[in-house]
């Protein structure tokens, strides 16, 4: 157990704007991109915090502390001869004003006094600061880069050779003083526990996960499959509230689950990310979702997170939205960025505004991700690191063309579409990243945009926290068509059923006879191509007989397994 003594610098906050109070951080995203350049160089690491660290700033401003109570106390038994003749009484209490020479813990500027310390510390030394996140900081040392990346007081020293480790260490104590240092392959940072192994990261947090367990106050009795439920997204406005008390400890738990989501369990986004939109009044619905997450977590809570870095040949962007699927009829938006084992970069979010058509959710999805992929690329190049390759991977052939082509292809059903969002085919272009086709089946974004279940979210899961290699998802893929089973798993699971529509419009006969189809799974319109394999959906009876088929019902359906067959593409909005 730690205490400090902090001071209660709300009173401090109409002095100041809060651009003039506000101190840089380090991001989750650069300290992870760092970790895996650490891991594919081999670098040692050392983890360390600075104790007392804003005591170690300067306090330029003129700020007055008024001590009382248990504080006047404290200060009075560690020098009375000293203080006591500067006691005044107010109100009836005796109270003692002083003036603050350092940084205190709680007013307002502390935390900036002590980045601008460390920051102007690594500056004189010879690091650069990467213009991309401000926490990260870099030299070369004999020929190899020396990073030092921190948050508030706990930094990350990496370099190849550990005694220019142990030099910038003690090198830093001259500074700051005595330092709580830690080092080797295993380290716990920000409450991430990780290993470097194999030039690969391995990150749990099994104890912020046992922790939300046993706060939930109700006995767990089995283990579920998934994180969620096809109905996940599905809101009963008349079911009951929980209590006060109840929602208290449902706000808690989802924040605790929202902090790990973003680092070692990708796999909970989806679920908790809906679950986040509940918290302000959460019902006994939402309280049994929140039991499913844990009930998942109970069965897995062993489970990594595996990261690394291949190269830097190729930057694969995965970018997929599910149309209307929240009861408010807004899309949801999932995106990941993988460079080798598992994902470097994963994010789901509920989009902000309506759509009409699940081509419009995909274009503002690929607007809402692309910034991620972009500061990513960037924080890299400032790392030194140069990328040959982008990859923007999407399923959609209509999107992907108005990805290339912006307004200028935009029709009559994308009109409407606002010019704020072809702000992403000029930042394609400017940035030389290549729009590529993905198959639905291996789109990994797509597991950030729905509640998947059976093998489909097994697969998924095991690729994006790199249990298995993404070459496995996509063998799979190759090899064709699941078992009738497993199909019907994947299927009725995800609630992706095929959509009753009247022949004439599913179907648009063309001068040879042939039919263009239309497939539509979970309310995405996807075109079926020359070069895949797998069940695909086939009309019969359209000329009133088809094969050995005698009924002329328009709508019937049947699967059959085709390469191309009577299927020819055809783009629609």
């Amino acid at each position: 157990m730690e205490g400090r003594t902090i001071a209660d610098g709300r009173k401090q906050r109409p002095l100041f704007e809060k651009h003039d109070t506000s101190s840089p951080a380090q991001s989750l995203e650069g300290y992870i991109a760092s970790l895996v350049i650490d891991a594919m160089e081999e670098r040692d690491i050392a983890t360390i915090d600075v104790a007392g660290a804003f005591l170690k700033a300067d306090m330029p401003d003129f700020v007055l502390l008024r001590l009382h109570g248990a504080s006047l106390k404290a200060i009075l038994r560690a020098n009375k001869e000293k203080y006591e003749k500067f006691i005044v009484i107010e109100k009836g209490r005796q109270v003692l004003y002083v003036r603050l020479l350092k940084a205190m813990y709680g007013t307002l500027k502390a935390a900036l006094l002590w980045y601008e310390l460390l920051s102007d510390t690594l500056v004189k030394e010879g690091f650069t600061l990467n213009p991309y996140d401000p926490c990260v900081a870099n030299k070369i040392v004999n020929g190899k880069q020396f990073t030092i990346c921190w948050y508030v007081d706990d930094l990350k020293l990496s370099h190849k050779d550990p005694e220019e480790v142990t030099k910038m260490i003690k090198l830093l104590e001259k500074h700051f003083g005595e330092m709580n240092v830690e080092r080797g392959s295993k380290h716990t940072f920000l409450g991430m526990n990780f290993e470097i192994k194999n030039k690969k990261v391995i990150m749990k947090m099994k104890d912020y996960l046992t922790k939300c367990i046993d706060s939930f106050g109700e006995v767990l009795s089995s283990n579920a499959r998934t994180p969620a439920n096809p109905s996940l997204m599905t809101v009963n406005e008349d079911a009951e509230k929980l209590n006060e008390e109840k929602q208290a400890l449902f706000h808690h738990i989802v924040a605790k689950l929202l902090y790990i989501c973003k680092r070692a369990r990708l796999d909970l986004q989806v679920a908790v990310g809906f679950l986040c939109t509940r918290v302000k009044e959460p019902t006994i619905q939402d309280w049994q979702k929140l039991k499913r997450v844990l009930m998942y977590i109970r069965g897995t809570i062993d489970m990594p997170r595996i990261m690394s870095l291949k190269d830097f040949s190729t930057m694969d962007i995965y970018v997929d939205a599910a149309h209307a699927v929240h009861h408010d009829m807004r899309g949801q938006t999932g995106g990941c960025i993988q460079m080798g084992t598992g994902l470097i970069h994963a994010r789901s979010s509920k989009q902000k505004l309506n759509t009409k058509s699940s081509t419009e959710s995909e274009f503002v999805g690929s607007s809402d991700y692309l910034p991620y992929s972009l500061w990513m690329l960037y924080f890299f190049e400032a790392q030194g690191y140069s990328i040959k390759r982008k990859l923007f991977k999407q399923d959609n052939q209509s999107t992907m063309k108005l990805l290339k082509n912006g307004r200028r292809l935009a029709g009559k059903q994308s009109r409407h579409i606002e010019t704020r969002f072809f702000w992403i085919t000029d930042r394609i272009k400017q940035n030389d990243i290549e729009v590529e086709y993905c198959p639905t089946s291996v789109m990994l974004a797509d597991f950030f945009t729905k509640p998947l279940q059976g093998s489909l979210f097994r697969n998924m899961r095991d690729v994006s926290q790199g249990l298995t290699e993404y070459a496995t998802l996509r063998s799979l893929y190759d090899k064709g068509t699941p078992s009738e089973e497993e199909d019907r798993e994947q299927i009725e699971d995800s609630n992706k059923t095929l959509e009753k529509k009247n022949v004439n419009e599913n179907a648009n006969v063309l001068p040879d006879n042939k039919f263009v189809m239309r497939r539509e799974i979970d309310d995405k319109k996807e075109r079926v191509g020359k070069d895949e394999n797998r069940y695909k959906v086939k009309l019969i009876n359209i000329d009133g007989n088809t094969g050995n088929e005698k009924n002329n019902d328009r709508s019937k359906k049947v699967r059959f397994k085709s390469t191309y067959a009577d299927v020819v593409r055809d783009g629609f909005n």
